[in-house]
């Protein structure tokens, strides 16, 4: 069964931050990943470590404190990119006009058949694909 959910990477990050003007997205971050029925991709753990071990965060994270959180998220259903995902991030780019990355994260939701995709970045409540992007902290 698909999960219904597919979370962007910026979700992942708040739930890691100590800034204490993000308490109330690290909260909601925390409980979207506590509520299980969560979809991510490759390029979203990626993303994720690439960020959170950054030198210049405040916050920043420890190799294997990055690296454990990303085997633990693992317990989601993950979508590799291929080359169909990549070929469906072209097209959605072309179509919508979205960053190559985050074209390929819609691909990835799509691929994994979730009916919705989390993230503050895009616009709350366009559909593309059958895919409805989710402001979770509005």
């Amino acid at each position: 069964m698909a999960p219904a959910r597919f979370l962007d990477t910026s979700i992942l990050l708040y739930s890691i931050s100590r800034a204490p003007d993000e308490a109330r997205k690290r909260e909601r971050a925390i409980a979207l990943l506590d509520e299980g029925d969560c979809g991510l991709c490759v390029q979203v753990l990626q993303e994720f470590y690439v960020q959170a071990t950054r030198q210049s965060r405040p916050d920043a994270l420890s190799h294997d404190i990055a690296a454990g959180l990303m085997r633990a998220w693992l317990r989601f259903p993950v979508q590799d990119t291929t080359v169909e995902v990549m070929k469906a991030a072209l097209d959605i780019k072309a179509a919508c006009g979205f960053s190559y990355w985050d074209s390929a994260i819609m691909a990835a939701a799509q691929a994994l058949g979730c009916a919705e995709l989390c993230s503050e970045d895009l616009s709350h409540g366009q559909r593309i694909g059958g895919v409805r992007i989710v402001n979770p902290f509005r």
